[in-house]
């Protein structure tokens, strides 16, 4: 390493510019933070969230508990995820309107409601 250091201020390939230690990340890779759920103290945050008809929204585990998301009975449209896990998400989109309630299948106490509107 030294040697590299040493050879490459020699011979003038030093730049002044920073060195990127992270890939760089783009709109297209991230999730919507507006349609981004998080799970977090055993809540879901926000709780309640209103959309438009076509949203996908995402929901975030970021506790260390497994949390798996659930519809309650008479939705416009049912939807349920797999046990997720710390840093596992699920996507859900939105194709009609009306509003969805939904819980947490382990944690029942864990409730939030989509309103989705046209």
């Amino acid at each position: 390493m030294i040697m590299l250091i040493l050879t490459c201020s020699f011979s003038g390939c030093i730049s002044s510019q920073p060195i990127q230690t992270t890939a760089p990340t783009t709109a297209a890779t991230q999730p919507d933070e507006l349609n981004t759920i998080a799970i977090q103290n055993f809540t879901f945050s926000p709780a309640n969230l209103t959309i438009k008809t076509g949203t996908t929204v995402t929901w975030l585990n970021q506790d260390e508990a497994v949390h798996q998301i659930d519809s309650d009975l008479n939705i416009p449209v049912a939807f349920y995820s797999d046990s997720l896990a710390h840093g596992a998400s699920f996507p859900f989109t939105f194709t009609q309107p009306g509003t969805y309630t939904y819980h947490c299948t382990y944690h029942p106490t864990m409730k939030g409601t989509i309103i989705v509107q046209s």
